[in-house]
């Protein structure tokens, strides 16, 4: 991983934290979660706190995601909103987070001058044993602390004002002023600071998550439908009289799912050919062919006349993967016709010809699967499912994985939000990685 690392394709855009008594709140919040103290003296965190080198030194990288459920977080400065989510168990959680920092900024903003805040997202299982254990989870709790215990002094502040307002000669107790005042130098004047997070409880949406080698749990009102493997515990048992059930490997039931509840734009000759969608599907796939049978081969310095040749003697085995000239034969025919019958496309191929819906709200997650479903377009897995990209990387050649890191250098990590739009009909900032 240190090719991905050096160009910033794992672990990246993460916030350096160096400062003394940034690394001293850090461990206290540590210590709040029954941790050890980081010897480090300087670390990298993303918008939850998570650490790539701290989880190097504990040898843990799921320190901040114990049963991968209820994640915890530690916020050190209101600068964490705009980092991305680097390593987590569920794809909304950066979703929750913005939710969170949005609802609270005042508090944030205000206890982080002194203080770090920490604690977790809190749902209504501790351990997922079955699908049952993940629909359970309808809304997601912020349970906070603060590392100096600033929000406990607030609120002790609070209820002696309070008490002083409301208890006939409080005023007259000397303890308890001088305790106000105490409190007061270190939380400021509560009336006009903000110290306590407003809202806490949050809705927790459609979402993928890692268990079970990956769930996809979309919502449609009253209705949920799960997409995953079918051997995943509880698999068309938990709930069967509200959730639909779809196997990862039934192209045509995916495909009449998201095309049937407005999640798909479907093949039209305006998006494609702005986009150069298939053009680069096309590639993608014409390359990776090319690097399973020439493993060692250098694919940065070809150009197109090799290309050419090697298409012209391999024309076989072209021919017997089929998706290379499939989508030549869909890009003449958009170009001519304007438009694709999928009715007359074999299931497992209609998702190269489509892309996610870019006005509906599930459009990352619904792209996470198209990308899922179309592996070879590297790409677009990194964009949309680093964690598969990733365990993809681990078994591609030493030279493929060159190529790949400078595709991505020379194409993605270029303009990410120009690329999105352009490809994907992405509009508006993200926090990817």
């Amino acid at each position: 991983m240190d090719r991905l690392s050096e160009a910033e394709l794992i672990y990246g855009r993460l916030l350096d934290i160096t400062e003394p008594h940034l690394v001293a709140r850090y461990n206290k919040a540590l210590a709040g979660f029954g941790l050890p103290a980081t010897r480090l003296e300087a670390f990298r965190i993303d918008m939850t706190g998570f650490s790539p080198e701290i989880a190097a030194e504990l040898s843990d990288r799921d320190y901040l995601d114990p049963n991968r459920i209820n994640r915890r977080f530690i916020i050190l400065t209101p600068e964490q909103e705009n980092l991305p989510v680097v390593h987590t168990s569920f794809s909304n959680t950066a979703g929750l987070m913005h939710e969170f920092f949005n609802a609270n900024r005042r508090a944030i903003n205000a206890v982080t001058i002194r203080d770090a805040l920490y604690g977790e997202i809190e749902d209504s299982v501790s351990v997922v044993n079955s699908i049952d254990d993940l629909l359970s989870i309808n809304e997601v709790q912020f349970r906070v602390l603060s590392a100096e215990d600033m929000l406990g002094k607030a609120s002790e502040l609070r209820e002696l004002v309070d008490r002083l307002q409301t208890v006939p000669n409080a005023w007259a107790n000397d303890d308890m002023l001088n305790r106000m005042v105490e409190l007061a130098k270190i939380t400021g004047d509560i009336r006009q600071n903000a110290l306590v997070p407003d809202q806490l409880m949050f809705r927790h949406q459609a979402y993928w998550a890692n268990h079970f080698g990956g769930v996809y749990v979309f919502l449609d009102g009253g209705n949920t439908t799960v997409i995953c493997d079918p051997a995943t515990p509880g698999f068309r048992r938990s709930r069967p009289w509200q959730v639909s059930y779809i196997g990862i490997g039934d192209h045509t039931r995916i495909f009449e799912f998201l095309s049937s509840t407005g999640r798909l734009d479907l093949p039209r000759k305006s998006w494609v050919e702005a986009s150069s969608l298939y053009r680069h599907r096309a590639d993608m796939v014409l390359r990776g062919l090319i690097a399973r049978t020439n493993p060692e081969i250098d694919l940065a310095n070809v150009d197109r006349i090799w290309l050419q040749t090697w298409m012209h003697r391999n024309a076989g085995l072209l021919a017997q993967d089929g998706l290379y000239p499939f989508l030549q034969e869909m890009i003449r025919k958009i170009a001519n016709d304007g438009a694709i019958r999928l009715a007359d496309v074999a299931p497992d191929r209609r998702f190269a010809l489509v892309r996610a819906a870019p006005d509906h709200p599930d459009q990352w997650l619904t792209n996470r699967l198209i990308s899922e479903l179309v592996p070879q377009d590297f790409v677009s897995r990194f964009v949309f499912d680093k964690q598969g990209f990733y365990i993809a990387y681990e078994a591609y050649s030493e030279p493929f994985r060159a190529y790949v890191v400078a595709t991505l250098t020379n194409t993605y990590l270029k303009d990410k939000a120009d690329f999105r739009r352009r490809l994907y009909g992405i509009t508006g900032d993200t926090t990817d990685a």
